[in-house]
């Protein structure tokens, strides 16, 4: 989203300061005071523009506002994460997460910072004078972002204290906590308020900024998780029908189309199957090295692969032909491996032999054997191998993602691209409404829409699955064609499934290259990974605790 710079030295004094190198069209001050803010729409923007910061980016925080993007993707069976950015190696995948070592994975302190922004800020916008218009649309944005804070911290934690007014030196701090229910319902009318006051859909004026359609993605993706298992205990039907129809409702607003382009494309160009994003500005990165491109591209690029795919990732991928590589007809052969796969397989998967980049900017890797330099040589002695270019930083998996990446990205300088990071888009609604139908025991359009998906990839055989098979079948699909968009995290939770999913050996491959070039695929356990049943939420921080007295999670007491 387009970000004003906003420090703000208090939230709770009678006077709020806060440093702006610019704002709007106003000349740089160094202060505004609270009247002035409250008194101009302009200004009252760029305090609202400062809650935009609730949302995900394409870059890494290095822990000053925990960043949830790619970095969830590590804390479950999709990446691993080399350097244990947030503690997920060290405490999440551990399974030894407690009120006191969540740290920079824990979003309490960070959502309810925006939650009392947004509150202090819709306590004022509607005395500010001005166009209705103008107002009604950043009011709109922070009752989205509102909203959005809260349905992480009910995805995070379950029941929370609902918060509707600015504290101030003399509230109570006591606030109890709210049901899951009470929660749902609250950020579900908070939606469809936002609905109301926002422009309608994607244009280029409203690039990079919530709009109405977005606000019903969003409402779509709460109430699917309100109907999965983790909250839905008797499998009620009622919130089964209810998520259908909010993902319905977006798909019927004929605004937005599966991109039929180059696949790849889809994550760096914007397109008509973006319902929302959030965008990236170089000027304000302090250097590359916050970027999904430095974080996640093979070492001999330049890249950390700091989050790497892993085995178990590349094995949820199927084959061209529709089949599951577990199925003794899929042709599949772990000796080539990378061979007929899924066309998503290469759109996402940077795997040994890959090409990649842009030969102008790897002339260093030139090779006999590698004429162009962008060959990946993940096998052991490769460039992008322990033994490579960069010994700190080679992938441990010997993959490295595809997707987000600037493939002509040029590590040899110090830029940062202006990337996006897809808040939602249609093939997710899509999904969210084939997982609610088929709840619901309408199989049929639950099938439509996943080979509509897999058609859109280039798969051409049907889905035939019924039953807990085609349930499967879901719930592959959203693994492969979701991976490092943030959602597998939660699906593994809301599906309670994660004591199977988490509880895994986290695989890597080790690739031995011959003289004359033939290569064995040898596959082994790189990480032992633990999760107890109390870990599908997060623990409250003990401090919050101490503080409020808020009952704890179970299992963390």
């Amino acid at each position: 989203m387009r970000i004003t710079k906003i420090i703000l030295a208090s939230i709770i004094t009678s006077n709020i300061l806060f440093s702006c190198s610019k704002v709007l069209d106003k000349a740089p001050l160094d202060s505004y005071t609270d009247q002035s803010v409250w008194s101009d729409l302009k200004l009252a923007e760029a305090f609202a523009n400062n809650i935009y910061n609730v949302l995900p980016t394409c870059t890494y925080n290095w822990g000053n506002s925990i960043n949830r993007s790619f970095l969830l993707s590590s804390a479950v069976d999709e990446a691993y994460n080399k350097f244990d950015y947030a503690g997920v190696r060290s405490v999440i995948t551990k399974g030894i997460l407690s009120p006191d070592n969540a740290g920079d994975f824990d979003i309490w302190a960070k959502n309810y910072y925006h939650i009392q922004n947004s509150n202090l800020f819709l306590s004022k916008i509607d005395g500010i004078p001005g166009d209705e218009a103008y107002r009604n649309r950043i009011k709109g944005e922070v009752i989205f972002l509102r909203a959005f804070a809260y349905f992480q911290l009910a995805s995070d934690y379950g029941g929370v204290p609902l918060i509707r007014e600015p504290f101030d030196l003399n509230s109570n701090f006591e606030v109890p906590r709210g049901t899951y229910e009470e929660c749902i319902s609250f950020i579900v009318q908070e939606l469809d308020q936002a609905v109301t006051l926002l422009p309608a859909g994607a244009s280029s004026s409203t690039l990079g900024r919530v709009t109405a359609s977005m606000a019903m993605a969003l409402k779509s993706r709460v109430l699917l998780y309100a109907a999965s298992a983790q909250w839905n205990t008797t499998n009620d039907a009622a919130k089964w029908e209810a998520a259908s129809a909010a993902a319905k409702a977006v798909i019927d607003l004929n605004q937005f189309q599966l991109f039929t382009g180059n696949y790849a494309d889809l994550f760096t160009s914007f397109n008509n199957e973006l319902i929302g994003v959030r965008l990236s500005n170089k000027q304000y990165n302090w250097s590359a090295f916050d970027g999904i491109e430095m974080m996640s591209y093979p070492s001999g690029f330049h890249g950390w692969a700091a989050f790497a795919p892993t085995q178990n990732l590349v094995d949820a991928f199927g084959m061209a032909n529709g089949k599951s590589i577990s199925d003794p007809a899929s042709g599949y052969s772990d000796q080539q491996p990378y061979l007929n796969r899924d066309p998503r397989f290469y759109a996402n998967i940077v795997y040994d032999g890959r090409p990649l980049g842009n030969p102008a900017y790897v002339t260093y890797r030139v090779t006999s054997t590698n004429p162009t330099g962008t060959e990946t040589e993940f096998y052991e002695g490769g460039m992008d191998s322990p033994q490579g270019i960069d010994t700190w930083n080679n992938s441990e998996t010997r993959y490295t993602f595809r997707k987000y990446m600037d493939t002509t990205y040029d590590f040899n300088v110090t830029t940062q691209t202006n990337k996006f990071w897809i808040l939602s888009r249609l093939a997710e609604i899509y999904l969210n409404y084939a997982e609610a139908e088929f709840h619901l025991g309408r199989e049929a359009n639950a099938r439509q829409y996943l080979d509509m998906i897999r058609g859109r990839a280039g798969i051409t055989a049907p889905v035939t699955e019924s039953g807990t098979a085609l349930e499967a079948r879901i719930r592959n699909e959203r693994q492969v064609e979701l991976c490092f968009e943030g959602h597998r995290y939660y699906d593994v939770r809301r599906w309670k499934i994660a004591e199977e999913t988490q509880n895994v050996n986290i695989g890597q491959v080790i690739i031995n290259r011959t003289d004359g070039g033939s290569k064995t695929y040898q596959y082994k356990t790189l990480e032992q990974r633990f999760f107890k049943p109390g870990n599908y939420l997060l623990p409250i921080p003990a401090t919050e605790i101490e503080r409020t007295g808020l009952p704890q999670n179970p299992g963390y007491n």
